[in-house]
């Protein structure tokens, strides 16, 4: 007889990592950008989970599925894994399990996978999943024929309607869209917290430091995260354990013939070496497009005015 019973978060990278004797209620997705619509799903996961003495699981992948079955390189996500597992983590939720999508798990049938995934792994008693949810091979699956499933193995399955998923009107697409086109404001709303970006400072050409706004190059290791539209923006991070603003571009630097894109921010009232460091930059809003100008003084002034701007931003905060 199975255990029903609490314990500390765990995450597993692998479904066959997973063997707790639990019984647990379960969601499923990719959930990138975990933004507003993804919490109210996980929110009702967690409360059916402590009504019914269950674990609250949440059954991802990565890579991300379209990366995989249809090679999209293209594709460029809101988070990065471990950006993912972050926010995931401060949610409540008491199970995280991220699977290896690869061709040959998306190639069992929708009945291996339920036997697998929700049966064997996870002792799902309960999976709260979308109306319109998709599964097994060539997911030709409907969540109807896992109602069925769920009468065969003895789990029920609570759809969530197109209702509710409308009433949020949010998408992890809406939210990509809004980063490519620049559109911060819009899509930290949607995200229910600013953007971030996570990577290591490098060393840069030190022209920053000759016109007096250093700047601080961040590497970003993982090629798949969306970075927003070129241009400068007004960011904050954590430093020395304090909250530093700043402002950052994105772009090539093109009044000094750049050819190599980068990411190099200057923070306010900060000036120790950050070289080699993993820091966070929380994105707040966009100032305006990146620009080539025709010499480094008329660079030097502009970057003046949006210095400005920022701090006039931030203290109307």
């Amino acid at each position: 007889m199975l255990k029903i019973n609490k314990t500390q978060v765990v995450i597993k990278r692998n479904l066959s990592d997973y063997n707790e004797e639990y019984f647990s209620v379960v969601t499923i997705g990719t959930f990138d950008g975990v933004h507003v619509g993804h919490k109210k799903i996980i929110k009702r996961l967690i409360e059916s989970a402590r009504a019914n003495d269950l674990k609250a699981t949440i059954l991802t992948f990565f890579p991300h599925p379209r990366m995989v079955l249809q090679q999209d390189a293209d594709l460029k996500l809101i988070n990065t894994l471990d950006e993912k597992i972050a926010i995931l983590e401060k949610t409540g939720l008491d199970v995280l399990v991220i699977h290896p999508f690869t061709k040959a798990f998306s190639r069992l049938s929708a009945s291996e996978y339920v036997q697998e995934a929700l049966v064997k792994n996870l002792n799902a008693k309960k999976v709260i999943i979308g109306y319109d949810h998709r599964f097994g091979r060539n997911r030709t699956a409907t969540i109807k024929d896992l109602q069925v499933y769920g009468e065969t193995y003895g789990f029920e399955v609570e759809e969530i309607s197109a209702e509710e998923i409308n009433e949020v009107s949010v998408s992890s697409t809406k939210i990509r869209k809004a980063l490519a086109e620049g559109d911060i404001k819009t899509a930290n709303e949607f995200l229910g917290y600013e953007f971030m970006l996570n990577g290591v400072i490098t060393k840069g050409k030190g022209l920053g430091r000759q016109i007096d706004f250093p700047t601080a190059n961040l590497y970003i290791e993982e090629k798949y995260k969306l970075i927003p539209k070129d241009g400068v923006y007004v960011v904050k991070s954590i430093l020395d354990d304090r909250e530093v603003f700043g402002m950052m571009n994105i772009g090539y630097n093109p009044t000094v013939n750049g050819v190599k894109k980068s990411i190099e921010i200057h923070f306010f009232d900060f000036d120790e070496d950050l070289y080699g460091k993993k820091i966070q930059i929380d994105m707040l809003t966009r100032l305006r497009n990146e620009q080539r100008f025709d010499s480094i003084d008329m660079l030097q002034q502009q970057l003046k005015k949006d210095k400005l701007n920022a701090l006039a931003f931030i203290n109307a905060q």
